[in-house]
């Protein structure tokens, strides 16, 4: 069983630092802080955590764990993962030699996106001949609509661009990453 000085899980072991009972402790305790020590503490700045949060960096984004994603939704990004078209599977190769991480396939919000990577905030839409008809087009001014609203820039390549000149594409990718990032990668 647990003692009540027990850090909490996520603090990487720090006691005293934060955690589910931080303050609650009995007196004496390890992590106990009284109001006199907050109070000293707080002016020089010796209580700011010296690591980032666990829940900061790659893979997380403006999504949050409880947003659950509908099953049917889920299944339908598995199987676009599984049955990728020509082009796709051809930028796929690529994106997958570039220093930062993409993810493709994947549901976001109401929708699967192509490609998508969350450290900078970019979503790569690989787009076909039907996307050129008015109501499909329409519906992608809406999805790129609520995905910029999320923050995420959107930039769209149609199958030509791709099968023609893929280190344009790649390259546009690579610098928009870039801006998105503020560093060149």
């Amino acid at each position: 069983m647990r003692g009540s000085s027990t850090p909490f899980p996520l603090d990487g072991g720090r006691a005293g630092v934060g955690g589910a009972r931080a303050g609650f402790a009995e007196e004496g305790a390890k992590g106990f802080v009284d109001s006199a020590s907050c109070a000293r503490s707080s002016d020089d700045g010796s209580n700011t955590p010296t690591q980032p949060s666990p829940v900061e960096g790659e893979g997380f984004s403006n999504f949050v764990r409880d947003d659950r994603k509908p099953g049917s939704l889920v299944r339908r990004a598995k199987a676009l993962r599984a049955k990728p078209t020509w082009t796709e599977a051809r930028l796929w190769d690529r994106l997958k030699l570039l220093p930062v991480r993409f993810r493709r396939q994947e549901p976001m919000g109401a929708y699967v996106v192509d490609f998508v990577c969350h450290r900078a905030n970019l979503v790569i839409e690989v787009d076909g001949g039907v996307h050129e008809l008015p109501e499909v087009a329409l519906r992608d001014l809406g999805r790129d609509g609520w995905l910029n609203a999320q923050g995420y820039l959107v930039l769209r390549f149609s199958t030509r661009q791709v099968e023609r000149d893929i280190d344009g594409v790649v390259a546009t990718i690579r610098d928009a990453a870039s801006n998105r990032l503020k560093r060149v990668i």
